[in-house]
């Protein structure tokens, strides 16, 4: 009898193990999950940051020729009212 409950013992310690690594791999499967959730919400964010880049980008190149039409429109103002000044003695 003593025998057997020596025998066991081994078994034991192999059944805690394997209990041990069943919850580690429970453990990481949470943490992969997680994480590729995360990657995912930071993949979208990237794309929402990417986009409102180029939007940015179209926006300034926007402006840039804006300030370049107005630039030229006061410069043409500025032709006409100096040609006005002429005319008029």
């Amino acid at each position: 009898m003593a025998r057997t409950a020596v025998d066991l013992q081994p078994i034991d310690r192999l059944e805690e193990k394997v209990k041990q690594l069943v919850s580690l791999i429970d453990t990481l499967r949470t943490d992969r999950s997680r994480a590729v959730d995360e990657a995912t919400r930071l993949q979208q964010e990237v794309h929402a940051l990417q986009a409102r880049l180029s939007e940015s980008a179209s926006a300034s190149a926007e402006v840039s020729a804006l300030r370049e039409e107005r630039d030229l429109i006061r410069t043409r103002v500025a032709q006409m009212i100096t040609t006005i000044d002429r005319l008029n003695p």
